[in-house]
């Protein structure tokens, strides 16, 4: 590795053989040094969850891609593998964390469930510049094509010009074609909710269990916003921290007087 090229972090939640984390690894490597850190299985909608009672196995992993890419399997969450990664299985701490790409959407409220984005933050947290990249198709055999061209273009801004440090980017693609793609929009999260239901079954020991379903309910129809921008055709680009506080509320709770 020369004295510019920059270290790499990859990571992902839908385990370590999917395609998405694949064509994101392919993306990376003419930034810099590539170091890969996934989920030994699918991990989908863990959000920001770490593994305490148990523990945790890393073991080395052949991407059978480039031979300079170091890669393992964790056998945790996607916030234990960044965790790891930082820790004990990069000799330096890297200069860019990229998460995904994920397959299906992460845009809007989703982002507090992924553990794709989970992923980012957590390298936000660590104070290294990092990104979360979804497509919008959840097909296990989606065409990533798009996807990946933007993932390199907003890694290569990122790592040109940085980011405000605790802060990481949710960037979401519209599934098609790359010529079929508008462009790149920076918006703010919908605001927008899940309605669940779930359906009671019966096994067949004749013990009743529940299958969560649910449908996406965007409640926000402005045109500044991720949902507006993926509809139309536009990559979303929302910044994203992970500072909780309602700063809005806080004189109106003081007003309580305690």
């Amino acid at each position: 590795m020369t004295p510019e090229q920059k270290n790499i972090l990859v990571v992902n939640d839908d385990g370590i053989t999917a395609k998405g984390i694949r064509n994101l690894i392919q993306a990376m490597l003419p930034l810099g040094k590539v170091t890969v850190v996934a989920p030994d299985k699918p991990q989908s909608g863990m959000g920001h969850a770490v593994t305490i009672h148990g523990i945790i196995r890393a073991r080395a992993y052949d991407m059978h891609m480039d031979p300079a890419i170091d890669a393992w399997t964790c056998s945790g969450t996607p916030v234990d593998a960044v965790k790891l990664a930082l820790a004990h299985l990069m000799p330096q701490k890297p200069d860019l964390v990229v998460s995904g790409i994920n397959h299906g959407s992460n845009s809007s409220i989703n982002v507090i469930y992924s553990g794709t984005m989970s992923a980012a933050v957590e390298g936000a947290v660590e104070g290294i510049p990092s990104i979360g990249f979804s497509l919008l198709d959840w097909d296990a055999d989606a065409d990533f094509d798009a996807a990946a061209h933007y993932a390199q273009i907003i890694a290569q801004k990122v790592l040109s010009f940085g980011i405000p440090k605790h802060t990481c980017l949710n960037v979401n693609i519209p599934k098609g074609p790359l010529n079929s793609i508008k462009g790149v929009k920076v918006c703010r999260q919908a605001k927008a909710i899940w309605k669940e239901n779930f359906e009671k079954r019966t096994d067949p020991m004749g013990h009743d269990y529940f299958w969560m379903t649910g449908s996406f309910h965007n409640l926000d129809h402005g045109e500044d916003t991720d949902e507006f921008a993926l509809a139309h055709n536009y990559v979303s680009v929302v910044p994203v921290q992970h500072d909780l506080t309602a700063y809005h509320f806080m004189q109106e709770l003081n007003d309580w007087n305690f």
